[in-house]
């Protein structure tokens, strides 16, 4: 176990705050080159540093960063959110395996989630966000089949979010069992990264298992 690995277990044993999940599943590839990778980067800045400014949600919320350009890279591994510095700016190019990614999320999920029961440490629904520009390029049915069954029986959260006119909505609503795609109003990283960060905040002052009711999506949302 490396260090930084020992240092996300031992806050576990060290902090009893219950755990709020959260993967981002991001979209690099060559198409969201320019002004979308660059809103992309900012509204990830604003989401963390928006949940840190939360003194209860900084020690409850868990992110993890995953991107899909290419290739499937695990750019931040999923770490409380007091501990996170900063993350690596995102890069685009390459493909789209988007199914390759959301199945590296499920995987890191279920191993974070043997630790808080190595721990008897309490956890909230985990969040899976997935966004992109355009469609799979790679076999995606498996992981939708996962991840919409999960949510239907409560284990999960699944935000998928169209991003531009070239998303393919069908395939990201199949990702999810209950709400569908949302559509990215123009490129309005920033306000669903604001959005998000309420949501966890909300999420993390409730009682594991309790229903949360979550801020409107308004300012970033089309549909």
């Amino acid at each position: 176990m490396s260090n930084t690995e020992l240092a996300r277990y031992q806050d576990l044993i060290d902090n009893p705050t219950p755990r709020c999940p959260c993967i981002l599943v991001l979209d690099t590839s060559g198409s969201m080159d320019g002004d979308p990778i660059h809103a992309l980067n900012d509204g990830v800045h604003t989401f963390i540093k928006a949940v840190q400014r939360d003194e209860t949600a900084r020690y409850a919320v868990e992110v993890s960063v995953i991107t899909f350009g290419g290739n499937v890279q695990e750019v931040s591994p999923m770490t409380p959110v007091h501990q996170i510095e900063q993350i690596a700016p995102l890069q685009a190019s390459g493909s789209t395996p988007m199914g390759e990614a959301v199945t590296r999320a499920l995987q890191r999920l279920e191993l974070r989630k043997q630790e808080y029961k190595q721990t008897g440490t309490s956890y909230y629904q985990p969040w899976i966000v997935i966004m992109s520009d355009g469609s799979p390029t790679d076999s995606w049915q498996g992981a939708a089949q996962q991840t919409s069954s999960a949510e239907n029986q409560g284990k999960l959260v699944v935000m998928p979010i169209a991003v531009g006119d070239g998303a393919d909505l069908t395939t990201l609503s199949a990702f999810s069992g209950k709400r569908g795609a949302k559509q990215l109003k123009g490129l309005q990283f920033d306000a669903f990264f604001e959005w998000l960060s309420a949501s966890m905040s909300r999420v993390s002052a409730s009682t594991p298992g309790m229903k949360v009711s979550l801020p409107p999506a308004t300012g970033w949302d089309e549909i």
